[in-house]
């Protein structure tokens, strides 16, 4: 017997920072979508007592991986020892902005309650969600949806025609703790304000961000403005708090030739994929 579940990258086309609020989380508006060409895989099967594995050795496999504390969380609520092999398949790089370790948990959690005969009500699942990270509920989901609060309360939003991309990635990534504690105090780099929303394709894109980020990391500063000032390029904005850009193209296939003039120009190492938002 086995289970496998995908857990789907997402970005964030809108993402607003309000306030910190006295629990030290940061109030939000964000307008997230799910990536369904770019996944990590949860897989079960049957073990005499729990064990996880993960296709990339340099990440964390000890009680303090999200995965693994989705399955203690699970335990304690459900009152049921897990007794399977977990296995999680990397495909989402760390440290993007495109929710990896956050869905992870979620698919956890909804493969073990599935894995156990639904034990658990969604509300139980959704709460469970909210205790691990602000990003997971959301991945309990499918489609589009408005993120409130610190990301604990979800609406489902209109659905949006598919949103063609490119995304890049250079090889280091960006601390979400460090890009919401340098938000408040942050400042525009000279010529680079975007705090204005825009439409682009029947969209709404801002991610407040871009400010902390972007004013530290300049390679990505400079890898938005590039991706801009390219004729394929509809838009370019951070992914949640980084370091990957999302470009959405104006030309369906242009991201091969998009990316082969950015590695050129910028940075032979980075890491790309192309792929469409789901509709």
């Amino acid at each position: 017997m086995s289970l496998t579940l995908p857990a789907p990258a997402k970005i964030n086309l809108v993402l607003r920072v309000l306030r910190k609020r006295d629990d030290g989380f940061h109030e939000i508006e964000s307008l997230m979508t799910q990536l369904p060409g770019l996944a990590d895989e949860i897989r079960l099967s049957q073990a005499r007592q729990f064990s996880f594995t993960c296709s990339k050795p340099d990440l964390c496999e000890d009680e303090d991986n999200l995965v693994v504390r989705a399955v203690r969380a699970f335990e304690r609520a459900s009152g049921i020892i897990c007794k399977c092999a977990l296995h999680l398949e990397k495909r989402i790089p760390h440290g993007a902005g495109l929710g990896g370790g956050s869905s992870d948990a979620a698919a956890t959690l909804l493969a073990l309650n599935e894995w156990h005969d639904s034990p658990l009500k969604d509300s139980e699942i959704h709460h469970l969600a909210s205790g691990i990270g602000s990003d997971v509920p959301f991945f309990l989901l499918d489609g589009p949806a408005e993120v409130l609060g610190r990301g604990e309360i979800i609406r489902p939003a209109p659905a949006h025609p598919p949103l063609h991309l490119l995304l890049l990635k250079p090889g280091f990534g960006v601390s979400t703790p460090d890009a919401y504690k340098r938000w408040s105090n942050s400042r525009w780099l000279p010529g680079l304000d975007r705090s204005m929303a825009r439409e682009v394709k029947g969209v709404r894109l801002v991610n407040d961000l871009e400010r902390p980020v972007l004013s530290k990391h300049l390679f990505l500063a400079e890898l938005v403005e590039w991706l801009e000032n390219q004729p394929e390029v509809a838009a370019a904005q951070l992914c949640g708090s980084g370091s990957t850009i999302f470009a959405i193209l104006s030309e369906i296939g242009a991201g091969k030739a998009l990316t082969n003039r950015a590695r050129a120009e910028l940075d032979p190492k980075l890491w790309s994929w192309m792929g469409s938002t789901r509709a």
